[in-house]
């Protein structure tokens, strides 16, 4: 029985005779469902037109994405570090010459999804890997594929020596980010799916409650996330799509960022510095 992929989204539903009758993901107000209806495939099917394609973002981070784009195109990143590989995020297709290659990289220790839209073929991989799925426990109903391989946090976990998953909420209740201290030439990166969204401008991140329908979030969840991600440091942000990359400063553009954006919320209009 295939496991069945949502076209929309991407993340994959339990191994069924027939489709589910829809995408509980994309039928949440925060994501949209395709015009024409709910539309599905499966892993064989996806591979037959498409490819996992790998890219270098810098040493010991590997951008993992599907060509061409699939879903809302989406890329995850593999970090590689002495004591385990994590890979953050997770695309709906890994297909054999990916698994090669991460193998003799030394596989996949763990998955770290950063909330329900970046879920992809994540049990899949895990299986190909021995790998543990590591979700926060506030989104654990979201979860669409159950597997023994899936572990709840409540508030953080630390999945190799050195990388830390920290639930901070806003999109999602468990929504989280990744801090990799060696990131950067060891100046810290921090790897945000779309839970802080690195946007156009790349002085700037954002943040949205609904990025398909454009629902924005309250002061207190960017207040919070900013307070939450502030206890690391990092010099480069890494968004949940290719080239969406803060390269510099990290710390100070989601600082100023989460404060332009509060300072919008309540009418106000801040220069360019964030003052």
């Amino acid at each position: 029985m295939p496991a069945w992929i949502c076209v929309r989204c991407g993340v994959q539903s339990p191994d069924t005779p027939r489709p589910p009758d829809g995408c509980p993901v994309c039928a949440d107000e925060r994501e949209a469902l395709l015009d024409g209806g709910q539309r599905w495939t499966t892993a064989d099917e996806l591979a037959a037109d498409h490819v996992t394609e790998l890219r270098e973002e810098e040493p010991d981070l590997v951008g993992v994405g599907v060509a061409p784009s699939f879903g809302i195109g989406q890329r995850a990143l593999l970090v590689r570090t002495p004591q385990g590989n994590v890979l953050w995020d997770c695309v709906p297709l890994l297909d054999d010459a990916a698994r090669t290659t991460i193998a003799g990289w030394g596989g996949i220790a763990a998955i770290c999804p950063s909330h329900p839209h970046f879920y992809g073929a994540c049990v899949d991989v895990a299986d190909a890997f021995g790998a543990r799925i590591l979700i926060a426990r506030a989104d654990a109903e979201w979860v669409q594929r159950p597997s023994p391989r899936v572990e709840l946090f409540d508030d953080e976990i630390e999945p190799v020596p050195g990388v830390t998953a920290l639930s901070v909420g806003g999109h999602f209740d468990g929504s989280a980010v990744l801090h990799w201290a060696g990131g950067a030439g060891g100046r810290g990166a921090l790897l945000t799916g779309d839970t802080i969204m690195v946007v156009e401008d790349r002085a700037w991140v954002s943040f949205m409650w609904s990025y398909p329908n454009l629902l924005p979030l309250g002061a207190p969840d960017v207040d919070r996330i900013a307070r939450r991600v502030a206890r690391f440091d990092f010099a480069r942000v890494y968004g949940g799509w290719w080239g969406h990359v803060v390269t510099d400063a990290g710390a100070d553009v989601v600082a100023r960022s989460a404060h332009r954006y509060v300072e919008r919320l309540h009418g106000r209009r801040p220069g360019r510095s964030g003052a």
